[in-house]
């Protein structure tokens, strides 16, 4: 459990927060009056709609809040009718004349005007959960918001790529660069939260989620989380994250961390939580050219009676016994791989192994790096494997063209009793946006069919949608429901123009799998008898 002064630092950021929002929510309330509310909601279900945009004809740009409310206040067009074009990505607003896509609305102070939105992705976008306004225009017209810390919490403005785990009965958060009101300059190693688990004083996971940030005792920002020794300032982004129990029985929280310089990692070390300090300590260097390590959304897996942890990148092709001994030794790790045992990819002599028969030979190894995407690419362009050989080629189930996924997300869904990625295409309509659903039998695969559920495109001003993570423990309705949220940002996909307040954040989707555009053809045979582990995700 986390240690006397750290809970008093966390429940100070939560007060401090707290009080911050009702001092807002107080001053707004005043001149509540003075707003023309405009709620834009999905039509299939009635709930307000994040990030939609709406414009006027001077290129005004007013962006609704996690209750897809907009506050409109704006001199020289109160009590006139105003034009508004609207545009939502993954969402659509009928046409009202020249193909414009809008409405003329009658602003009056205190007036209200509803918008319906047709939902064209199969995810619903529920709200954001990182940045500051996250209720900006619900505090503004006077109303409650759903969350605690609804305007600041932790003093953040933006963060980067989240990595949870459940961890001494609560869950929690972690991201990578953090940003802060005061200085353009955040916190580059690693920010932390916790909250707690829907149905033991947390949240419905459809309206929010309380974050109680870990902060610096003086600034009140999301401080630190990783320790690591000062050779250099490049920042230090963990992932990997998982909990095993050691060989005393306690509970311990381990990630990877790499130091980067640009987008390339110069040092790697397995890092080990300190409940003392509630912080990660260096506890293992991990060489660069390690051919295996922790990496991406680990999940939990049985096979034949053993518990495994596997690490999709993005596929789950590493995998290390859940064992603290296994855990904290690289050479304990296997691939799965046709590679022959011991061997590393090679374009002009691929080392592939090929039974009697001639068929291939994918097996876990040890000290065997999996095939990436592109070398697997090559393997077919070159004559060396054939397309239909490899369990790991999507293909959209729309139109049969190969989907290359970029990072992902895989957990055993009960409900499709399969094992379900969400994940997120590299090189797509919007560069890194477009976000998919396939499942498979194995963890192994293969994986064939995929789906696009949401969709971050739009000409000229594409977005990212990026390192989209399942939240396994949010599922609801025997798994029918089920959550994911990722990086929102114009970073990648070539737009100069960031989202005010959305940008950098994270943002939550739901997915119904009993929708029936989800229905996909029947999964081949799994490559495994991997089943779900007993101690959850």
């Amino acid at each position: 459990m986390c240690k006397r002064n750290s809970k008093f630092k966390i429940q100070n950021s939560k007060l401090a927060a707290l009080a911050l929002g009702v001092v807002v929510a107080l001053s707004a309330r005043a001149a509540s009056s003075d707003y023309f509310c405009i709620e834009v909601i999905d039509e299939a279900t009635a709930r307000g709609v994040p990030l939609v945009e709406l414009q006027t004809t001077d290129k005004s740009t007013y962006i609704t809040d996690s209750n897809g409310l907009i506050a409109f206040n704006e001199p020289g067009l109160m009590n006139e009718d105003v034009w508004f074009s609207v545009f939502s990505y993954g969402y659509e607003f009928p046409h009202e004349s020249f193909g414009a896509r809008g409405v003329a609305l009658k602003v009056t102070p205190g007036g209200k005007a509803q918008l319906k939105l047709k939902r064209i992705n199969i995810a619903e976008r529920l709200y954001r959960v990182t940045g500051r306004g996250i209720y900006r225009d619900t505090i503004l017209l006077g109303k409650k918001a759903p969350i605690e810390a609804a305007a600041l919490n932790g003093r953040v403005t933006g963060q980067d790529t989240v990595e949870t785990a459940i961890f001494n009965g609560k869950l929690h958060w972690f991201w990578g660069d953090t940003n802060r009101p005061s200085h353009p300059l955040g916190n580059f190693f690693t920010s932390g939260a916790v909250s707690e688990l829907p149905g033991k004083g947390g949240l419905d996971p459809a309206v929010g989620v309380n974050l109680s940030y870990f902060t610096d005792p003086k600034s009140g920002f999301a401080r630190a989380m990783v320790n690591v020794k000062q050779r250099g300032s490049s920042p230090a982004w963990i992932g990997g994250l998982l909990v095993v129990t050691d060989d005393t029985g306690k509970e311990r929280m381990l990630a990877n961390c790499a130091r980067v310089k640009g987008l390339v990692p110069y040092e790697r070390n397995l890092l080990l939580y300190n409940d003392q300090t509630d912080a990660f300590d260096e506890f293992k260097p991990i060489p660069l050219d390690a051919p295996l390590a922790p990496n991406g959304h680990p999940m939990r897996a049985e096979v034949d009676g053993q518990e495994y942890w596997y690490f999709p990148d993005p596929f789950p092709t590493v995998r290390v016994k859940n064992e603290w001994a296994s855990v904290t030794d690289l050479s304990a790790y296997e691939g799965f791989t046709c590679l022959k045992d011991g061997s590393a990819f090679s374009k002009k002599n691929p080392p592939i192994e090929r039974d009697a028969s001639g068929k291939l030979v994918w097996k876990w190894r040890k000290a065997t790096p999996p095939l990436h995407l592109k070398e697997i690419d090559a393997l077919i362009e070159s004559g060396a494997i054939k397309a239909d050989e490899s369990p790991f080629r999507l293909r959209n189930v729309d139109d049969g063209k190969v989907i290359t996924i970029g990072a992902s997300s895989v957990y055993w869904n009960e409900y499709r009793k399969k094992w379900v990625m969400i994940g997120v295409q590299a090189g797509g309509a919007s560069y890194l946006g477009e976000v998919w659903f396939a499942e498979a039998n194995a963890p192994e695969g293969p994986w064939r069919d995929a789906k696009k559920i949401a969709t971050h495109a739009r000409k000229n001003a594409n977005r990212d949608f990026y390192n989209a993570m399942q939240h396994p423990y949010f599922a609801q309705e025997g798994g029918n429901l089920i959550y994911f949220e990722g990086t929102f940002t114009n970073a990648f996909s070539g737009s100069p123009i960031p989202t005010p307040n959305y940008d950098y954040n994270q943002l939550m989707y739901r997915l119904d799998l009993s929708d029936p555009r989800l229905k996909m053809p029947d999964a081949p045979p799994g490559l495994s008898g991997a089943r779900p582990s007993k101690l959850g995700p």
